[in-house]
């Protein structure tokens, strides 16, 4: 189960959040509890027309993970993480169609597990009929510490409920032989300020 909010702080500053609750049968045996929350600070440097039809906007963020979880229990990674993060969106004016590739590196700062992955990812985000929408997220890390892609990706739909809140159901599929997991489901809670 996620929660998670959104909030412009500035035009060109936004701030985001999550909190992720879990429940999986990783290790054999079930268990539930609090895996992380995120704090996101997205700076938007510049924001052009690149023809009729599509605008880029460039993006610079850094991204704070308190985590809750335990590895034993199959539960998040047992260490805290920094993650900076740049890329940029490119923006369909006429289909709504948002395009955002960009590059992520987390590391951990303490806890038990040493964390250090460079993630490419490609974030697609598409609005449909009333107040709909689906999001595709596929994120291929690099893990210098273990020398493996553990790459997944996350599928989610959506429905704004108002114009401040959103719920959404996401499945998450892992990719590869390095998977961090097979497959997942959940649902979400959005808050837009």
């Amino acid at each position: 189960m996620f929660i998670d909010g959104a909030y412009m702080l500035r035009p060109d500053l936004k701030l985001k959040y999550e909190l992720h609750y879990n429940s999986t049968n990783v290790t054999g045996e079930r268990f539930n509890g609090f895996e992380k929350t995120s704090f996101k600070l997205i700076y938007f440097p510049s924001q052009n027309p690149l023809n009729d039809t599509w605008t880029v906007k460039s993006a610079l963020g850094f991204e704070w993970t308190l985590d809750f979880g335990d590895p034993d229990e199959g539960i998040g990674t047992g260490s805290d993480q920094i993650a900076p993060f740049g890329g940029f969106a490119f923006a369909n004016t006429n289909s709504g169609l948002t395009l955002i590739p960009l590059i992520q590196h987390f590391a951990s700062y303490n806890g038990p597990t040493d964390v250090s992955q460079t993630a490419m990812r490609l974030i697609a985000l598409q609005p449909f009929g009333e107040r709909y929408w689906i999001k595709a997220d596929i994120k291929a890390p690099y893990d210098w510490e273990n020398d493996a892609w553990p790459a997944n990706a996350e599928f989610q739909i959506g429905k704004n409920l108002s114009p401040g809140v959103a719920l959404y159901a996401d499945v998450l599929i892992g990719i590869g032989t390095d998977r961090p997991y097979d497959q997942g489901a959940g649902i979400g809670l959005r808050f837009n300020y």
